[in-house]
């Protein structure tokens, strides 16, 4: 297992970054290698540039200014994002992420002769999971439509392996979280997460 951890928050010591641990141990204990990329840690640009607009379809050149992040996401075939939700959605510098690293030619084909849709090229990922934190109330993010969520869970699944398996936990309401619901959704995501990996997770932890 090639594990690919998308990891998306601006303070060190947040909620965010504790779910992010307990995904990072389970891999670990699952015999996953892992390979994190922290968006604001290693100060990524999300901004999609006039130069890099002008050259989106040109393969393979576009992957030039965001190779190392292309590399990693084409050896992966277990990909993870880890991240806040804020109005509803992705935070910018996932969305930018989105914009940047999966490019024609590397994420999608594009449209052509025989073919009137993209197509998936991001065929041998085989896992997609989705960890965040949001704000409102599950029925609340569900009346706006939760497009963060649709957009990794919908368009990025789509680009991924038939029968991509996805695992998705949020903590709703956080602004009035307390102790005791972020120990409970810290243990939700082990529970998730050893589901997600399969029994290998709790195979590995007992003959270590």
């Amino acid at each position: 297992m090639r594990a690919l951890v998308i990891y998306c928050h601006p303070r060190r010591a947040s909620f965010t970054e504790a779910v992010r641990d307990v995904v990072l141990a389970r891999l670990a204990a699952a015999g996953a290698e892992i390979r994190l990329r922290d968006l604001y840690a290693e100060g990524f640009d999300p901004v999609l540039s006039p130069g890099e607009h002008a050259g989106y379809e040109a393969e393979p050149e576009n992957r030039a200014p965001v190779e190392s992040h292309v590399a990693d996401l084409q050896w992966c075939d277990t990909l993870i994002f880890v991240y806040p939700t804020w109005w509803y959605g992705l935070p910018a510098m996932i969305k930018g992420w989105l914009d940047r690293v999966m490019l024609p030619g590397v994420a999608f084909l594009m449209p052509d002769a025989a073919n009137a849709n993209i197509r998936p090229g991001l065929t041998q990922v085989t896992r997609l999971g989705v960890f965040t934190t949001c704000g409102a109330s599950w029925w609340l993010t569900r009346l706006i439509g939760a497009p963060g969520r649709r957009t990794l869970l919908r368009g990025v699944r789509l680009l991924c392996a038939k029968g991509c398996k996805t695992v998705f936990a949020a903590h709703y309401l956080m602004d009035s979280s307390t102790p005791e619901s972020r120990k409970r959704h810290l243990d939700r995501v082990a529970t998730k997460m050893d589901r997600f990996l399969g029994a290998s997770a709790r195979m590995t932890e007992a003959t270590a």
